[in-house]
């Protein structure tokens, strides 16, 4: 017991330093300043895996993965946000809001999905990660989502139209997550503490939890990332792949380090329905709610105009989007599959011209149509998502999978 109120004091210290540094106006060089703010989101993950365990108590699995994904992910949306507010005054920053958004997408499925599988083969030996048929919720989702993303780049511009579209995809996701069965979950290490608590404490705690971890997130995202971007420039990267894929790297990470620390606690499908729910939030709230900052900021109905390199990066985005969906229509995602999608992700930095985005574009939809025709599993999984496909009724991994 007092090792898991030590532990629950070391999280909540190290989000109080940034708070505390912060509130005081202190501004440190940029490397002491990258190492304090990322203390910081460190221990704000922490205490949001443990909120998201303890929420699991009052609500759905589902929905509490879903409150969790996008307070992990309020680093992304304030950065991107601001992006689209400034294009509204200089045309340049919308191909810096596309480039942060698309990168962010990308590192979510091309190291995030992937490192859980790592992480769980090195803790426990175990060579895959088996979803709950619970998370057909978000690969639904997700499917429709990516779906629609396809129809982007072909017009070459974001709109209001895309925005109420994609919220509106978010908002049934939403609702869907919402009305999955509550099943009390088993709670270790400080969740387990403070579930010992009466509900009225308890909840409140977990309430408290959540809003001060989004604090010390918000707080600490800007500065990590304009710390990181700072030390980047000393080595001349472009500023435009620093935005993004060094930015979108710090302010992902909180939802990062919180689903390592599931999968890390023997609870992988946990860890890999975080980010696939995370994956959902980025793929209809974040990409809707660009135009919408954008017009706001510009004070009239606006339009984002993409030029050729966006349009590549988003169908890119895309074709990545429909080979994860299709790597998990089988509810099982293996070594080999998250090999290859870390491989597919990282070779592709080394080769930035648009023939080698389209290239990889069409490579990712191959492959996505591959693995529906030769896997019956995945084939099964993937048709079955959708209410009148009768896969549903007959697909394996479905049947007979406890709800939570």
């Amino acid at each position: 017991m007092l090792k898991d109120w030590l532990w629950l004091a070391s999280a909540i210290g190290l989000a109080l330093q940034w708070i505390i540094l912060r509130g005081s106006g202190v501004h440190l060089d940029p490397h002491w300043e990258a190492l304090t703010s990322g203390l910081a989101i460190f221990g704000a993950a922490f205490l949001l895996s443990w909120a998201a365990e303890l929420a699991q108590l009052e609500i759905p699995r589902n929905l509490a993965l879903a409150a969790l994904a996008i307070i992990a992910v309020l680093p992304e949306y304030a950065v991107d946000m601001y992006l689209a507010w400034m294009a509204a005054k200089e045309p340049t920053y919308i191909s810096y809001a596309t480039a942060n958004m698309t990168g962010a997408n990308r590192l979510l499925i091309g190291v995030g999905w992937a490192a859980l599988v790592f992480a769980f083969w090195l803790k426990a030996r175990e060579t895959e990660i088996r979803l709950e048929s619970s998370h057909s919720v978000e690969l639904l989702y997700l499917a429709l989502a990516t779906a629609y993303s396809f129809a982007i780049p072909f017009k070459g511009t974001l709109t209001l139209m895309d925005t109420a579209i994609l919220l509106t995809l978010f908002a049934l996701y939403i609702r869907a997550a919402s009305r999955q069965p509550v099943v009390e979950p088993e709670l270790h290490g400080p969740a387990g503490l403070i579930g010992q608590f009466g509900p009225k404490i308890r909840r409140g705690i977990t309430v408290v939890m959540f809003l001060y971890a989004g604090l010390a997130i918000f707080l600490a995202a800007e500065p990590f990332a304009e710390a990181l971007i700072a030390t980047g420039k000393t080595f001349g990267i472009e500023e435009y792949l620093l935005i993004q894929w060094l930015a979108p790297l710090a302010s992902e990470s909180p939802e990062f380090i919180v689903a390592l620390l599931f999968t890390l606690r023997g609870n992988p499908t946990v860890g890999l329905g975080t980010l696939l729910s995370s994956k959902v939030n980025q793929w209809t709230l974040l990409v809707g709610m660009l135009p919408l900052a954008y017009s706001v900021s510009l004070g009239r109905v606006g339009t984002m105009v993409l030029d050729g390199r966006q349009v590549e990066e988003i169908l890119l985005t895309a074709a990545q989007s429909a080979f994860g969906v299709a790597v998990l229509g089988s509810f099982r995602f293996s070594l080999g599959k998250a090999a290859m999608l870390f491989l597919l992700f990282a070779t592709q930095l080394l080769f930035t011209t648009p023939e080698a985005r389209h290239t990889y574009a069409i490579v990712y939809l191959i492959l996505t149509a591959g693995v529906l025709v030769v896997s019956r599993s995945s084939r099964q999984g993937f048709f079955g998502l959708f209410p009148l496909a009768p896969a549903r009724a007959t697909n394996p991994h479905l049947k007979g999978r406890r709800k939570c």
